[in-house]
């Protein structure tokens, strides 16, 4: 593939990222689109008739698993095994927020917010391991993350729980992890902006990665 060390170097890590984000996001098309669930189409169906102690459907169930395996496995990877970036902090703290919203939605009965989640997923970091086709994919993040989040999701647990369970529980407590993850969202989102205007500049002789360290940072 006439690949350059470092990207070889990077392959693995992408190609294990497009494989999850490819099957999470199809999973989670099947349960919005091809079940009876109609937490896209109307999000404040999420609550509806919501009570303590629900039980977790199955297939809702396989998403939990699914996502809190990949985010447990995210936290070792990414301070273990990926490459070390400028923003590889802020990724750890995503993954620890991401696995402490899944596991306490579950435990508390807020199961059917992944049924919404669960479409999101963060495809748009996953185009960042290899930055070509970053031109391409990455609008993908800004639709998913910085539209429908906050307007499905958001909206949902922000403003309808209250409306449907007015004394639900944990409400800030969700409210203020999802929050965390859509100032992370817009963080991320300002590296593809800065990507793209230094493409559109001329201020990159090739495409690279600018959450990357440079050649001379890395040899202080």
């Amino acid at each position: 593939c006439n690949l350059q060390p470092k990207d070889a170097a990077k392959m693995p890590e992408s190609a294990w990222k497009l494989l999850f984000y490819t099957l999470s996001w199809s999973y989670g098309i099947y349960l919005l689109f091809f079940t009876d669930y109609p937490f896209f189409h109307d999000p404040p169906s999420v609550f509806y008739g919501w009570q303590k102690g629900m039980e977790v459907p199955t297939d809702i169930a396989i998403a939990y698993l699914l996502q809190c395996s990949f985010y447990g496995h995210s936290i070792y990877a990414t301070a273990y095994m990926d490459t070390w970036r400028k923003d590889s902090v802020v990724m750890l703290l995503h993954h620890v927020v991401t696995l402490t919203l899944l596991a306490s939605s579950y435990a508390f009965s807020w199961d059917n917010l992944q049924g919404g989640e669960a479409t999101f997923p963060e495809q748009g970091l996953g185009c960042w391991g290899a930055t070509k086709p970053t031109l391409l994919l990455c609008p993908g993040r800004f639709w998913f993350r910085l539209y429908w989040f906050p307007l499905k999701v958001l909206y949902a647990t922000c403003y309808s729980s209250l409306q449907s369970v007015p004394d639900i529980p944990f409400y800030f407590f969700f409210n203020a992890l999802l929050l965390i993850l859509t100032l992370m969202n817009i963080y991320w989102f300002l590296y593809i902006v800065l990507f793209v205007a230094k493409v559109l500049l001329g201020q990159m002789q090739e495409v690279n990665d600018v959450r990357e360290y440079d050649v001379e940072d890395t040899k202080k």
